[in-house]
């Protein structure tokens, strides 16, 4: 590993601007002051949600191709100019309607330095010592998480809502200044090769897709959703097609014969899906059912994120010689444990319980997450390294997507039906949480049985 300060401050700036992205967890701290402030029912806060989530996911891969293509640097610095922009824009907005505009325009800043950071932080080092890097690049990631709840608990109560947007305006601004230590490139980037048409038809796809599994409640329902279904499967198999005539395509279509590299793509999705459970449904539980002040919430909710912290650390030492493949198993049923733990709660359960549950199942996501992007870092050569670092990137998107959806549904019915039964407001709240959880554990779990029986079945054949 090189030792000298530029690249200490290149990683610096490339950390920065990453953390934009994860502390991002603080607007979820704050999803019941932004729900009273626009008068909003608790399921609507998913539209706050989809509107950054699905702009980033979007974009993702084309900004990756582009990094790939003009170099990471430029892409990088870029994203980290419209970010901030985009964060004033949320904290002034007098509105929904402005609210979500500026989300878009967090989307786009999001998906530029995203999609390039985890190629710019292995670009600064030796090749030997990428699984090490990664580790930390998710270490840095997985601070912002901690930090958002905590930073963005404490600070929402005393200037409102719109602080977790402004606060991080700085951080875009030092990032931006410091980014003059990360290498322009040994050649400038030229756009030649650039597949604009399947750029496009994969922007469909991915929109489309997405907006598919978020369109069920809305007031057109089913009839919405299967056109957007529709509208997916056609976007995605045009863009098949012209990915195979092209010579130098968005994302190789012959990476997805593959079964190991599908397989892993799909696990991190669903990994990804129970983790944001935390994320979605507990600040609301720490506000209704614990009773704590915002503040005391934050704390309690960024014990997940530290736990993935020091499992990202641990998993960016131990993967050389464990492997890969065993520390993301391993990680998922940490997780498992986690979340099963959670669905225990009760309106008597302590603090302490609550953390031993939020840190197992953060660790498990630490070490998963580093796992999964060595493996999909290694799988694809160098020259791709900025797709390689976005598709990591939009299968977490996917996972965060339905689980915005499909779990506030979820809770929404099983809520229902305990209120239509009799029960309190209360514990129906509760009876809502702890089936949601739940399920969520034993969907994952019956994801890894799936994910061995099928490893065995290969290895057998």
């Amino acid at each position: 590993m090189q030792k000298t300060a530029r690249p200490t401050l290149g990683m610096i700036a490339v950390g920065l601007g990453t953390l934009a992205a994860p502390l991002d967890s603080a607007v979820n701290i704050a999803f019941p002051s932004i729900t009273a402030a626009f008068a909003m029912a608790v399921e609507d806060i998913r539209f706050v949600i989809i509107a950054y989530v699905l702009t980033h996911s979007s974009l993702m891969l084309v900004c990756g191709k582009l990094g790939d293509l003009l170099g990471y640097r430029r892409i990088f610095v870029t994203g980290l100019c419209v970010s901030a922009v985009a964060f004033a824009a949320c904290s002034l907005a007098p509105s929904l309607e402005w609210l979500l505009a500026g989300r878009v325009l967090q989307g786009v800043g999001i998906a530029l330095t995203l999609s390039c950071g985890p190629a710019l932080a292995t670009s600064l080092y030796d090749e030997s010592e990428r699984t090490r890097v990664l580790g930390a690049y998710a270490a840095i990631a997985a601070v912002g998480s901690a930090l958002g709840p905590l930073a963005g608990g404490i600070l929402v109560e005393h200037f409102g809502w719109s602080v977790v947007f402004w606060a991080r305006v700085p951080l875009m601004l030092v990032a931006l200044l410091l980014s003059a230590a990360i290498p322009a490139g040994a050649r400038p980037g030229t756009m030649r090769g650039f597949d604009g048409l399947g750029a496009v038809l994969l922007v469909a796809w991915s929109t489309t897709s997405l907006l598919a599994i978020a369109a069920h409640s809305t007031p057109l329902g089913v009839g919405l959703q299967v056109g957007l279904a529709v509208a997916s499967f056609v976007a995605i198999w045009a863009f098949i097609v012209r990915s195979r005539a092209h010579p130098s395509p968005v994302v190789r279509p012959a990476l997805f014969r593959d079964g190991r590299f599908v397989g892993m793509n799909l696990a991190a999705i669903v990994v990804q899906f129970a983790a944001f459970s935390i994320m979605l449904l507990v600040p609301f539980w720490l506000a209704k059912t614990a009773g704590l002040a915002a503040g005391a919430g934050g704390l309690v909710l960024c014990l997940a994120a530290l736990g993935t912290v020091v499992g990202a650390w641990i998993a960016g030492r131990i993967a050389p010689s464990v492997g890969a493949g065993a520390l993301a198993l391993g990680g998922i049923v940490l997780s498992i444990a986690g979340l099963a733990g959670i669905s225990t709660w009760t309106a008597d359960t302590t603090v302490p319980a609550m953390a031993a549950a939020l840190v197992v199942q953060g660790f498990g996501l630490g070490l998963f997450q580093v796992a999964y992007t060595d493996l999909v870092i290694a799988t694809l050569p160098p020259e791709e390294r900025g797709v390689a670092g976005s598709l990591t990137m939009v299968t977490r998107t996917i996972g965060v997507v339905s689980a915005a959806t499909g779990l506030s549904a979820a809770h929404r019915i099983v809520e229902g039906a305990a209120l239509a039964a009799g029960h309190s407001a209360a514990d129906a709240f509760i009876a809502g949480f702890q089936t949601t959880f739940r399920g969520v554990a034993v969907a994952l779990g019956l994801g890894l049985i799936l994910a061995l029986v099928s490893t065995r079945a290969r290895k057998t054949t």
